[in-house]
């Protein structure tokens, strides 16, 4: 970051196990600072044994209860693929854990999450294929209409890097505020140039942006959190349009090691993650806000080296 925030609130570290309550995340985006933890790793690697059904296990690291997931492991078993869900709570986990080699797989970031991972980490983590794009959306209890909101309004949204550049984008495509030209997509509040409704800012940790919708005026929130608060995106007061081109970095997909992008079963995965029954459950759990496109493993990795650069040039 290149200003100080709060601290993130503790997060559970741990892989919930798929008996267990868990909260439904889309894709992306808390802070990637901590680090994986002995028990996490302990859950993730107990009971794997030596016997072939084991070795042919693809685990697949998600955030939250992301229900298509299992719908797809369903499917696996007809092609004779043993896919096991690992949900994790704590978003700065799923690419360590697969850096790690204790999960196969991992689908819960979009490029821009990814590439800040990869610089800060020193991993070498591909995209093999999108999930979804999903939109961001600026939400309040307060104002019915952009207008509505006072001069002087305070603004909460996320304080991660990757989620920070994209609601200040958005907040001035609201017309809200201007950036400084040339303002890439990690923008902080040092790149706003005009703020003519002297807005005040709250950036805070990503999941806590609905519960703060009380205390302030207005909340940029992700979609995956604001279904999960029960919020509905039709509300929003404005929202970015998940086919823009402007959006493509915030393509959410399905990762893996470089050393494995031409693993065949992970092939196989990727096919089935676009198949109908998966797709179906991706969009009735997403309230119809989620968007599948349909670009290479060449076209992703084409984009994930824009947007490193970006970052890089950020920094």
């Amino acid at each position: 970051m290149h200003h100080a925030t709060p601290p993130h609130p503790t997060t559970a570290s741990r892989p919930r196990t798929r008996h267990q309550a868990a909260p439904r995340r889309r894709a992306l985006f808390a802070g990637a600072t901590a680090a994986v933890t002995a028990a996490a790793l302990a859950l993730l690697t107990a009971g794997c044994g030596t016997s072939g059904a084991e070795a042919h296990r693809i685990r697949v690291g998600v955030s939250g209860d992301s229900t298509e997931w299992d719908v797809l492991a369903k499917e696996a078993k007809k092609q004779g693929l043993d896919v096991e869900v690992v949900p994790f709570d704590d978003y700065s986990l799923p690419n360590k854990a697969l850096a790690a080699g204790d999960i196969d797989l991992n689908a819960f970031q979009h490029l821009v999450f990814l590439a800040q991972s990869n610089t800060e980490n020193g991993t070498d983590i591909v995209p093999l294929a999108p999930t979804s794009v999903v939109p961001m959306g600026l939400y309040s209890k307060k104002a019915r209409k952009l207008a509505d909101l006072p001069d002087g309004a305070r603004i909460a949204h996320p304080n991660d890097p990757a989620n920070e550049g994209r609601a200040l984008r958005l907040l001035a495509r609201a017309k809200l505020i201007e950036l400084k030209p040339g303002t890439g997509l990690y923008a902080t509040a040092d790149d706003i140039a005009a703020n003519p409704r002297h807005l005040r800012f709250t950036p805070v940790n990503a999941q806590q942006t609905p519960r703060l919708l009380a205390d302030v005026d207005a909340a940029v929130i992700n979609d995956g959190v604001a279904t999960l608060a029960g919020i509905r995106a039709g509300t929003a007061l404005f929202n970015d349009d998940p086919r823009s081109p402007d959006v493509r970095p915030y393509i959410n997909v399905i990762a893996a090691r470089a050393a494995d992008r031409d693993n065949a079963d992970y092939a196989k995965v990727v096919k089935l993650y676009a198949s109908k029954p998966v797709q179906d459950e991706a969009r009735r759990t997403s309230n119809g806000t989620a968007v599948h496109l349909d670009l290479s493993a060449a076209e992703l990795a084409k984009e994930l080296a824009h947007v490193t650069r970006q970052l890089k040039g950020a920094s």
